[in-house]
């Protein structure tokens, strides 16, 4: 398993904003969901950093950060 990249330090006194830190959704054994390309499904296995969703016609493993999935 590799580190995640490093990120730059943000000084204090900069007039720049930091960029914020991305929000990791967190997903529950049974929910639905709605992923751009699959369509609506339902999540069959948690696993710490990758979901497994049932979309009916096949069954996908979406790993983190999980950018095209949303609960419903």
């Amino acid at each position: 398993m590799t580190p995640p990249p490093a990120r730059r330090r943000h000084l204090a006194s900069s007039p720049f904003k930091a960029d914020p830190e991305p929000v990791i959704e967190q997903f529950e054994f049974g929910e639905l969901v709605s992923h751009d390309s699959y369509g609506v499904g339902r999540i069959v296995a948690v696993e710490p950093a990758a979901v497994t969703v049932d979309f009916r016609p096949q069954v996908v493993r979406i790993v983190s950060p999980f950018a095209k999935l949303s609960k419903l």
